[in-house]
């Protein structure tokens, strides 16, 4: 017994326990036992198995974020603001190069505006408050990262139309402005012929798609009115369903565009506010967004018509996200959307084409899906090449990408008139990828992203490519009575002997005109990048059937029959696009200085809105 109690000579002195019933401790050695117990402490740590520390280091973070939490709102808000004062800049920095800013510009932070208030007229859905919003998969918390200042743009100077033919287009505008003004102001459409209007969104469609091209335009006071409404009744808290796509291109990309043309920091604010209650939708597992999130209750799910979404809309917001990023400092915008990029970078493709539909938990395509150029696949080539350009050409695998898609394009789609040689861009169905000869006038995008591409380096030959692609797009207005195109265009490939046959037909469904910009597009890049008049010779042509065809007392309507000047069956309907991008792009072809917009500095999304290129 003696013997296993004698611990250390230094320390212990002890007694027979035979002759007493107890034992005196001597601490006479404060440094040494010190030592010992630290020692005999480690030694005991060492011990423990790596399941046991990490249960011992949880406990320990627990009791410290239990304790954050229970501190009142003052303290932690403090600190938080320390912590932002030492880190936010560095945080970013690391995720996203920025833009160099002048030491000359004065800065701003970037807060993020409390939403309230009301929104004219009826929206079919209700304000609701804010609810307390906890991130899901892939999502990230805004209280994680930083945000430095952002410069506030210096403010283009635009002088209003210089010719004839601009200011018929801008008349066309200020036509198509009065009826809505009149009849649909704060709603998203107008109805020109039955003075009503159409709610798609509730989120003020019109206005918002318009502010650019009114500021372009010269449209001062009706630029200021629409600043107005977007500051004192854009929300975005309705409890209502929305498509990510067409709210990131005509909302989101109409903010930003506005706040860099005008350097109002009010449309930054609005950006954030929007881009912040769409990021729900890319809580999936595989980070592929659903294509449908409620701004007000931020929750996303797939459409109601199945469980895919479109591929060229899950591909057709990462200009958009990115900019947000780099005008409001925070980088979880362009992290997420430049994930979906990556990941169908990916995904096995039909020689650089993809399929039109793709799940958004698996992150696969569907099986079989048509391959086209056309609606649900035409933007996703669109923006492999414009985030390249975008991002100062630094990530390559967009533009190899998109090079690999204009190959497959050239390979497998691309068809030859039987009577004329006219050149188009067919689709491939089923199993079989069985050739169909049918193109939406949406395709006519291709011959203007061509052109930019080879404005910025990629292959000359892509060139005549986009000039033939434009030249059939002409050919399906110039063919129609009333000089305008269809939605869709059928072509004979097979020449028939004997048979008055045509290069080109319509079938009933497919005669309708939306107003659709997407030739107008392409006619202005290849104006602005070869200077050949003809381009606009064109484009006067189409406008003078857009005012003798679909001008309305109260605006322009869309048509229902392009085939038939005597029935062309008015719709009743004015889409946002025919001010965020018919009428622009119009009002830039008539630009004889080609000197308007500097496509080496601005680069437009699908909705015709101007972004700024990055250095990287």
């Amino acid at each position: 017994m003696p013997e296993r109690l004698n611990l250390s000579k230094n320390m212990f002195s002890y007694r027979d326990l035979s002759t007493t019933d107890y034992i005196s401790l001597n601490i006479y050695d404060s440094a040494a036992f010190t030592r010992g117990t630290s020692r005999s402490l480690w030694r005991q740590w060492k011990q423990l198995s790596r399941f046991q520390r990490n249960i011992f280091y949880f406990a320990i973070i627990t009791v410290i974020l239990v304790i954050f939490y229970l501190l009142p709102g003052e303290t932690k808000n403090a600190i938080l603001q320390s912590n932002s004062d030492y880190n936010s800049v560095d945080v970013v920095q690391e995720t996203v190069k920025y833009e160099k800013v002048p030491e000359d510009i004065v800065v701003d932070n970037v807060n993020q505006p409390a939403v309230g208030g009301g929104h004219g007229g009826d929206h079919g859905g209700d304000v609701i408050e804010e609810p307390e919003f906890q991130p899901e998969i892939n999502q990230v918390d805004d209280d994680q990262i930083g945000e430095p200042p952002q410069p506030k743009p210096i403010a283009l100077k635009f002088e209003g139309p210089q010719n004839s033919k601009q200011r018929a287009v801008v008349a066309a505008f200020k036509h198509s402005w009065k009826g809505y003004k009149q009849y649909a102001w704060g709603h998203d459409n107008i109805k020109p012929i039955s003075k009503k209007y159409h709610e798609w969104f509730g989120l003020g469609l019109t206005i918002v798609d318009s502010l650019d091209t009114l500021y372009m335009m010269g449209l001062n006071d009706e630029f200021a009115e629409a600043k107005s409404w977007v500051e004192n009744n854009l929300v975005f808290t309705m409890n209502r369903d929305v498509n990510l796509f067409e709210v990131t291109i005509r909302v989101l990309g109409g903010l930003l565009a506005a706040y860099h043309l005008s350097g109002e920091k009010i449309f930054l604010n609005k950006a954030i506010d929007v881009g912040d209650r769409m990021m729900p939708a890319f809580s999936t597992r595989s980070g592929v967004p659903y294509s449908d999130v409620n701004l007000g209750t931020r929750a996303a799910h797939s459409p109601k018509w199945g469980p895919d979404s479109s591929t060229s809309e899950v591909t057709s917001i990462q200009l958009e996200f990115r900019d947000l990023s780099r005008s409001s400092g925070q980088p979880k915008f362009e992290a997420a959307a430049a994930r979906v990029s990556e990941h169908i970078h990916q995904l096995k493709k039909h020689d650089g084409l993809v399929p039109i539909f793709i799940n958004a938990n698996n992150g696969q395509f569907r099986e079989y899906a048509t391959i086209t150029l056309g609606a649900r696949g035409d933007s996703y080539y669109e923006y492999l090449l414009k985030q390249w350009i975008q991002t100062g050409k630094t990530i390559d695998y967009l533009r190899d990408d998109y090079l690999s898609g204009i190959s497959g394009t050239k390979k497998h789609l691309v068809k030859y008139t039987a009577i004329n040689k006219y050149l188009f861009i067919a689709e491939l169905v089923g199993m079989h990828k069985d050739t169909r000869p049918k193109m939406d006038h949406l395709t006519c995008y291709l011959g203007g992203t061509l052109a930019l591409g080879v404005h910025h380096g990629l292959p000359q030959d892509h060139m005549a490519f986009a000039n033939d692609i434009v030249k059939t797009c002409y050919q399906t207005y110039a063919i129609q009575p009333t000089f305008l195109a269809p939605e869709i265009t059928y072509f004979n490939i097979q020449k028939v002997e004997g048979d008055n046959q045509m290069d080109m037909y319509v079938k009933t469904n497919d005669a309708h005109n939306l107003l659709r910009p997407e030739l107008i597009e392409s006619l202005f890049y290849m104006w602005y990048f070869t200077g050949n008049k003809t381009y606009q010779d064109w484009g006067w042509q189409i406008f003078q059937a857009f005012e003798n065809y679909t001008k309305v007392e109260n605006g322009y309507t869309s048509i229902g029959n392009v085939r038939s000047i005597n029935n062309i069956r008015p719709q009743d309907m004015t889409e946002s696009f025919w001010f965020a991008e018919t009428l622009k792009y119009l009002y830039l072809l008539f630009d004889d200085t080609r000197q308007l917009i500097d496509l080496n500095k601005w680069v437009f999304n699908s909705e015709g809105h101007p972004l700024p290129i990055y250095e990287s």
